[in-house]
């Protein structure tokens, strides 16, 4: 039982302490509360779409939290990358879809997720281009 506790204590930590970490669990776990409302309403193709690309940023980024080599690291990032991108566009349907709730908040959070991601990748980049492994 100490083992299982100290690991969940480390997770915890290393969830709070990682910026992308955190922020795409927060979104992941937005957009399957968004999904659960669009299931309500029987919206369930754009939900299945969203909810898949949605939480895929995150699962990627986890992923490459224990990539081979820095190139590796690198192109799950970039994958996550890519899935932000479809989740912008399943979002921008949600939006601008008839009788859909409002997503908003979950449109205006995936700029900063981006934004994050993309540094990451560049600076990833030219550390590895520089040698500094």
């Amino acid at each position: 039982m100490i083992h299982f506790l100290k690991f969940t204590t480390m997770k915890k930590e290393f969830i709070e302490k990682n910026l992308i970490v955190n922020l795409t669990i927060q979104f992941s776990l937005e957009v399957i509360s968004y999904c659960e409302k669009l299931e309500e309403k029987r919206k369930f193709i754009l939900s299945n779409q969203l909810l898949k690309a949605g939480t895929s940023i995150g699962a990627n980024i986890h992923e490459a939290q224990n990539a081979e080599s820095e190139m590796d690291f690198i192109h799950k990032m970039k994958i996550a990358a890519k899935e932000a991108e479809e989740t912008q566009y399943w979002l921008t349907l949600c939006k601008h879809a008839e009788n859909y709730p409002s997503c908003e908040r979950l449109i205006n959070q995936l700029p900063s997720i981006s934004k994050v991601l993309n540094k990451i990748i560049s600076t990833t980049k030219r550390k590895t281009e520089l040698g500094y492994n």
